[in-house]
């Protein structure tokens, strides 16, 4: 990739920005937030950071969002100062919605990439009330907690968490599912690894895992735009909307896709049971 812009430069945009410079994947990385002098002085820790850590990537930091114009990527995390009366600081609301509309209109080809554990109905209005095709835009938090649950799993069957390959599917933070009969552990069904006592335990922890923090965020981010800039055909959890045509409303769900270049070129319906099949399809239809 060329170009990835970040609007917001809180604690996830900032650690975003340093992860995406360090891994090497683009040639420019901009952090855009109205506290400008925060969002340079980032930039400027992350560029003196360069000669140590061995990465060229170009870091800048600026309060115009201008600069989404001609970008591959565009990033939508936290501010670094919360609005008035709001907890988070990461964009939400009809203020994201309206950035939302700001963005597409500025860079019709861009991937958009809701990076914040509270952005899942920012990618439902974006594909509902503005029309944005569910192939441009995303959310990545479901990664996040996808690694999360891996590492849980691999400290209850006593593996490496590289062992272990999982999906998750549903929305959090109420209906957070795990198809283990289609997991693995290191080469094996993990139903045959873990016990039925084991999975019960693992279930009862999921909700305690949402939200990731914003390092987590910031991983799960940096991991779905390198799938995109190199084309993987690896999957990746994230936020996406469901089609009408697929029986579920257009609602979005944690779902595991492909991705490449600024689009989704695959939504995967993993094979569910039918009890996780009646979760999630109660849950779309909400």
């Amino acid at each position: 990739m060329r170009s990835i812009v970040i609007f917001g430069a809180g604690e996830l945009g900032g650690s975003l920005a340093r992860q995406l410079a360090a891994a090497d994947m683009a040639s420019r990385v901009v952090l855009v937030d109205d506290a400008r002098s925060v969002a340079e002085g980032k930039a400027l820790d992350i560029r003196q950071a360069s000669p140590v850590d061995r990465y060229s990537t170009a870091v800048e930091g600026t309060d115009d969002p201008g600069v989404a114009v001609g970008a591959d990527a565009l990033v939508i995390a936290d501010r670094v100062a919360a609005p008035a009366g709001v907890q988070s600081s990461e964009w939400q609301g009809d203020a994201a919605v309206g950035l939302l509309q700001r963005l597409a209109y500025l860079n019709p080809r861009a991937l958009l990439l809701c990076a914040g554990a509270r952005q899942l109905d920012l990618v439902e209005r974006g594909v509902r009330e503005l029309g944005l095709a569910r192939e441009r835009l995303v959310g990545s938090a479901p990664e996040g907690l996808r690694a999360a649950i891996v590492s849980m799993t691999s400290l209850e069957a006593g593996c490496p968490p590289s062992e272990i390959s999982l999906i998750v599917v549903g929305r959090p933070p109420g209906e957070i599912i795990v198809p283990w009969e289609d997991a693995s552990i290191g080469g094996r069904r993990a139903s045959d690894v873990l016990s039925p006592p084991a999975i019960t335990r693992l279930d009862g922890r999921l909700g305690r895992l949402w939200p990731p923090g914003p390092l987590t965020l910031a991983s799960a981010a940096t991991r779905l735009l390198r799938s995109a800039a190199t084309r993987s055909r690896h999957s990746i959890g994230a936020f996406v909307a469901v089609t009408r045509e697929e029986g579920d409303r257009g609602r979005v769900a944690m779902l595991p896709i492909v991705v490449s270049g600024s689009s989704v070129t695959a939504v995967l319906r993993p094979t569910l049971s039918t009890r996780d099949r009646v979760r999630l399809d109660t849950v779309l239809m909400r």
